[in-house]
């Protein structure tokens, strides 16, 4: 028996040594980033009663360094998984879920477009990538306690760079193609307008049977990088002074998760060098995204332009080489190890890249498919952004979004001169128009004549400035409604071929009919606008209530269905309807944005009663006994449904039952110009200014004004700062 012993011992020993190889190996073979050069850099970081940072410094620079110091005082939990994304690690800390995005990663060649086009940045923008990563590095070595993954740190401006180049494509709508094609699932149409010859199949509705194998454009949500893509949305509003019979105001009402790697972090920065801007970024990113300096603003709303084009290659018989104007060439190949976690260990899983000249390259059961995509291996949004935080007017700003470096995004502007403006800014492909292609479906992989270069000219995208109505809106809408009747734009003016969207959310008709009934749009009428609960019995809503009529049902369900028919089209927390509309409305919005089949009314009827009578013994209870929002021990009602410009778009369902908000209005900032005066502005966050600091005063401090549709006020200038600081103090890297 004693060799029996032994050999238990030994496979003992061996298992150990196998686990702690599973639990140490990721972080040893990890690649260690480059620091930033050596510099010393200093910030002053002054808080207001809301724990809002106000970061200042001599050079942009030093203030950069600050905005990381702070927004790591405030979520280095979130902003850690933002740098392992940068490095194709996440899924040693999220898993499977994070494998998918270290897959995208390397698909998408994030580190290689960072390698090649980082170096090329103009050296002050470089410079501030660099500072923000150094602000990153010392708050990682000051606090290893935090740390979540080993050898994480310290990170270079190329591995922030590496960041932004992964998700940037994501914003329009490439993972609803990624994940399809790796599953070898159908790709739904997008709506667009018809390309002569080749007009879109009907929707809603499945494609039918001998469709073709793959349709481009499909929102399905794969990857979290982008807006949630079953529930894409935001609002923005400008309205000129001679409108609202007072200041040029401007609204930024985005849409975001509520929590993690793409929700929004508000800052004021402020640089001896000229950089002042109050706005909110994402975690990774040295500057805002939105908000306004001294002289202009700008917020954003999401557009769904065809930016994505899908080619299926004709690859030899042992699947390496791909034909290309009849001859062979050889697929590019990478093997990469993705880190997936699983319970204590990390396991190591191989997998192979694969690209042609076209793009990234995914096979599956039907073939193989190379994606190319607008603003393909482009880096140059690091500088435009950085660019117009700093413009003084409209001629220098659109100067900036001319260059198309931002791929994608509708840009709503204002300033303190009266202009408003709109942009639907996107890097949509030049297309060639002298070749027969359907470019609405998958295109043939053969022709190296349907591989276009770059975008459309600028000059060819549809923009508004100061239009005669007064008032500019999006709400992620087609561009043609922006303005109202006699300023809007026409479709017939802009080609086809683009793929500008035809489409319309119950929040674009809401917002054009309240903007175009108003006779003056001040304060007051702005705010009952912005957080208008109504719906409009058109498009998908309209064809919700058409089935219930036509529904035949008895018992409770009967009862469920009348009961909804009573519905008075407002998500106010008023009607006895309102909680079994909201828990209706949300997924045929979903299907009617992305595109997909029309959801089976009776089904989600009786889901929805079960629903409420499981956990409130009622079909009627209080909407806002169902809907909460809900951050540590707070829990307040809501108001709002998906689709209302009061947005309380997506939700997690709670062990109680209860709704609990998880993405829908983030971040409002409400910006004023009157004339003679300094801009003002005021802004809040659905919880506060340190979402993952359970122990700080600011973790749930907007909460309850949030709920109350209140505003506080954003301390923009130094003087107003000062009197209402919490906290100052300086922070640097010297030793």
């Amino acid at each position: 028996m004693k060799w029996l012993k032994r050999g238990v011992i030994a496979l003992a020993a061996v298992l150990v040594l196998g686990l702690t190889v599973l639990a140490t190996w990721e972080p040893f073979l990890a690649s260690a980033a480059t620091p930033p050069p050596a510099r010393t850099y200093s910030a002053e970081i002054i808080r207001d009663k809301f724990g809002v940072p106000h970061i200042s410094g001599k050079t942009d620079a030093d203030a950069a360094f600050g905005v990381a110091m702070a927004h790591a005082e405030d979520d280095f939990f979130t902003l850690q998984d933002v740098v392992a994304m940068s490095r194709g690690r996440y899924g040693a800390i999220a898993g499977e879920e994070g494998a998918k995005i270290d897959y995208a990663y390397y698909l998408i060649d994030a580190r290689g477009t960072a390698e090649r086009e980082y170096p090329k940045l103009p050296a002050d923008t470089r410079a501030l990538f660099e500072a923000y990563a150094a602000g990153l590095n010392h708050y990682a070595e000051a606090h290893p306690d935090e740390l979540k993954l080993a050898n994480l740190f310290p990170v270079s401006g190329m591995d922030v760079a590496a960041g932004f180049a992964l998700r940037q494509p994501f914003f329009f709508g490439l993972d609803g193609v990624i994940g399809p094609l790796v599953a070898g699932e159908e790709l739904r149409r997008e709506h667009g307008p018809d390309i002569p010859g080749f007009p879109r199949a009907a929707l809603p509705g499945a494609a039918p049977a001998d469709a073709a194998p793959v349709s481009k454009q499909a929102r399905t949500l794969v990857l979290p990088l982008g807006e949630d893509a079953e529930a894409l949305g935001s609002n923005a509003f400008a309205v000129s002074p001679e409108k609202s019979g007072g200041p040029t105001t401007l609204i930024s009402n985005s849409h975001q998760p509520l929590r993690g790697g793409v929700a929004w972090y508000e800052f004021v920065v402020e640089s001896g060098e000229g950089w002042h801007f109050a706005g909110a970024n994402f975690p990774g990113s040295p500057f805002p995204f939105l908000g306004h300096n001294e002289h202009l603003g700008w917020t954003n709303t999401v557009n769904t332009p065809d930016m994505i084009d899908i080619y299926e290659l004709e690859l030899d018989e042992a699947g390496t080489r791909y034909r290309l104007d009849g001859e062979w060439r050889d697929l590019e190949s990478e093997w990469v190890m993705l880190p997936v976690k699983v319970g204590p260990v990390v396991l190591p899983i191989r997998r192979e890249v694969l690209r042609s000249a076209h793009g990234p390259v995914i096979k599956n059961a039907k073939g193989a498919f190379a994606i190319r995509y607008g603003g393909i291996g482009e880096l140059e949004q690091l500088d435009a952004y950085y660019r117009i935080n700093k413009a003084t007017n409209f001629a220098e700003w659109e100067a900036q979004i001319a260059r198309l470096a931002i791929p994608s995004t509708n840009f709503i502007y204002a300033d303190k001169t009266g202009t408003i403006a709109y942009v639907y800014n996107a890097a949509i492909p030049n297309r060639p128009t002298d070749v027969k292609a359907d470019w609405r479906n998958v295109l043939p992989g053969d022709r190296s004549d349907l591989i276009w270069d770059g975008a459309v000219d600028y000059a060819a995208l549809p923009k508004l400035v100061n239009p005669a109505s007064g008032w500019i809106y999006n709400s992620n809408n087609e561009p043609f409604t922006a303005a109202g009747a006699g300023s809007d734009l026409s479709p017939d003016d802009f080609a086809p071929i683009m793929g500008v969207e035809r489409k319309q959310t119950n929040r674009s008709w809401r917002a054009y009919k309240l903007l175009s009934e108003a006779s003056v749009l001040d304060r007051a009428t702005l705010e009952a606008i912005k957080y208008d609960t109504g719906y409009e019995r058109e498009g998908y809503v309209a064809q919700l209530f058409d089935a219930l009529e036509r529904m035949k049902a008895d018992g409770k369900l009967a009862e469920a269905r009348d009961l909804l028919l009573s519905w008075d089209f407002t998500a106010d927390n008023q009607g006895k309807a309102d909680a079994i509309a909201l828990l209706m409305i949300r997924d045929f919005m979903s299907a009617d944005y992305n595109n997909k089949p029309f959801p089976d009314v009776s089904e989600k009827l009786q889901g929805a009663a079960d629903h409420l009578t499981t956990h409130f013994g009622r079909l009627d209870p209080p909407m806002a006994d169902l809907l909460r929002l809900r951050q540590g021990n707070l829990d307040l009602p809501l108001d709002g449904g998906s689709d209302t410009l009061r947005a309380s778009t997506t939700w997690d369902v709670d062990e109680d039952g209860r709704l609990s908000l998880k993405h829908g209005d983030s971040f409002i900032m409400w910006i004023e110009w009157l004339p003679g005066q300094r801009v003002s502005s005021r802004s809040i966050q659905p919880f506060g200014a340190a979402t993952t600091r359970p122990k700080s005063p600011h973790y749930t401090d907007q909460m309850k004004l949030f709920v109350d549709h209140k505003l506080k006020p954003v301390h923009f200038w130094r003087d107003d700062l000062l009197a209402n600081a919490s906290n100052r103090r300086v922070v640097t890297n010297s030793r």
